[in-house]
């Protein structure tokens, strides 16, 4: 069975975050998609199937190496670029049905590389409750002066995010699997992803994300996770209308550079649409015998 390898949020081969496309996955079952997904040990592997709903391009199911999610941001755009170059695309748009419902990706092709954003219409989901700066801080191995704040977010992932006063203490950071358990594990949200830069729109920020209940070790690029931090952030700004973009740059302290752009639409005061894009690169491709 053919699959695609592609290093998305990254214009540049062998950066970015990794992923393993099956592009036409017909008569694979579930625990077929999980075994695969666990040997090649990425992030996620994507597993593309005709749509349920013809006006819609593909349907995608998204495995990590443990389980299936519903959603994620870098499955959705790389994903989108290896359809886009294996059918021959010119720029425009498709959807694909994924286990949050349809996601509409925005390719523009013809550049030095794919360029893939897809775009949610819902808010961000938060629940009542916040994990303490003292829990965050030492989950991370870190002093609690060093975290500025923290709260549980989703657009179809739940994240814990973690506010860090500096980029150099995102680079200090260590998981602490201990207090991690004690904390998360079973909380609202058990994948951290802790940033540090100006909240205000426009500015780069720079991130990491720890997901061990989902067997990965560090997240090289976490587009579900700027999704919801870019509809924070805009939720927390004075303005009622307008589009909102940061850029993060993620997945350095791995040796996998990537760059994300994420940008938030306000109407009548509230956050209306979230949108994440970047490049993607295709590195390889091959069979597998299953």
């Amino acid at each position: 069975m053919k699959f695609v390898i592609c290093d998305v949020f990254t214009d540049k081969a062998f950066g970015g975050n990794q992923l393993a496309v099956f592009p036409d996955a017909r008569g694979l079952g579930e625990g077929a998609m999980q075994a695969l997904a666990r040997e090649f040990n990425f992030a996620e592997t994507t597993f593309v199937l005709p749509p349920q709903d013809p006006r819609h391009f593909r349907r995608v199911r998204i495995f990590t190496p443990k389980v299936e999610l519903p959603f994620a941001g870098h499955p959705t755009v790389g994903t989108a670029a290896v359809l886009a170059a294996l059918n021959s695309f010119d720029s425009g748009t498709i959807v694909l049905e994924e286990g949050i419902g349809a996601v509409t990706v925005e390719l523009e092709l013809g550049g030095r590389a794919p360029f893939a954003r897809l775009g949610l219409e819902k808010e961000v989901e938060s629940p009542p409750e916040t994990p303490t700066r003292a829990a965050a801080a030492a989950a991370l191995s870190l002093p609690e002066a060093a975290v500025r704040d923290a709260w549980f977010a989703s657009v179809g992932v739940p994240f814990c995010f973690i506010e860090l006063a500096e980029r150099a203490a995102v680079d200090r950071a260590s998981l602490d699997r201990a207090a991690w358990s004690e904390h998360f594990a079973r909380a609202w949200a058990p994948s951290l992803y802790l940033f540090a830069g100006e909240r205000a729109p426009g500015s780069r920020l720079y991130a990491r994300m720890f997901a061990p209940a989902y067997g990965i070790e560090e997240d090289a690029a976490s587009g579900s996770a700027c999704a919801a931090l870019a509809g924070r952030l805009a939720g927390r700004l004075g303005e009622r209308e307008g589009t909102f973009t940061w850029r993060i740059d993620q997945g350095v302290a791995m040796g996998r550079p990537s760059l994300i752009e994420a940008s938030a639409e306000k109407q009548a005061g509230r956050v209306a649409k979230l949108k994440v894009g970047g490049y993607s690169v295709i590195v390889g491709e091959g069979n597998m015998r299953t």
